[in-house]
């Protein structure tokens, strides 16, 4: 589903060059649990976002299905992550000034889907992720663990092939953390690929394989029964 070939990433100031990513090379099959780990700075986070066409590579090639995404333009990766990429973050990113219902909705108003398919598809998600109760409050109204919900809800209402998990308990309690992890192991034993940026040895173990970053390269990595 996912390979990067020699994927580098330099940051430049007036003063230094950073390399965030050096030559990394990375296979991911379709149906995969990855967990990406790693100290501070180590390039987790840039990896992600370069896999989420949030940024792109100083050098190297990034395939997803066979398709060079690296090569694409910016309008070609729009149209890319609306169909392909569900995102959920540790600040959950929800806007503040829009329902839970229609936070949801939102990327489904993108796609262009109907009136009808998009109320049928946000109230089945809505079930899903047992958030259902709360469609008409504002995020503030909810409590962490409802946020991230909403937040999952959001990343897989469009049914996409890969969700992109950036420290997605790391604002929540312990409790609130495992009901997140539990959601999103079921989502992939329904068939959706994850790759989870994570410092929490607790949430790596739910993935199949634990990947290891140190100054931007793969160190290690090592394969997990997930619990």
């Amino acid at each position: 589903m996912i390979k990067t070939e020699d994927l580098s990433m330099v940051f430049t100031t007036e003063d230094v060059q950073t390399k965030a990513l050096n030559e990394v090379n990375l296979e991911i099959r379709q149906g995969e649990f990855v967990a990406i780990m790693g100290p501070s700075g180590c390039g987790k986070s840039t990896l992600l976002n370069i896999l989420g066409t949030l940024d792109s590579p100083t050098s190297g090639r990034y395939i997803f299905n066979g398709a060079q995404v690296d090569k694409m333009s910016e309008s070609q990766l729009t149209s890319f992550r609306k169909g392909n990429i569900g995102f959920v973050f540790q600040s959950f990113n929800l806007i503040d000034e829009l329902t839970v219902y229609e936070n949801v909705e939102l990327p489904l108003v993108y796609l262009g889907s109907k009136s009808v398919e998009r109320k049928k598809k946000v109230a089945e998600v809505l079930e899903r992720m047992n958030i259902a109760h709360r469609a008409g409050h504002l995020p503030q109204q909810l409590s962490g663990g409802q946020q991230q919900r909403v937040a999952i809800a959001r990343a897989v209402v469009t049914d996409c092939p890969l969700i992109l998990a950036d420290e997605p308990t790391g604002n929540l309690d312990s409790t609130n953390g495992i009901e997140v992890m539990e959601l999103l192991s079921e989502l992939n034993r329904q068939g959706t690929t994850i790759v989870m940026v994570t410092h929490s040895k607790r949430d790596a173990g739910y993935a199949h394989r634990i990947i290891h970053l140190l100054d931007g390269r793969i160190v290690s990595e090592e394969h997990n029964e997930p619990v």
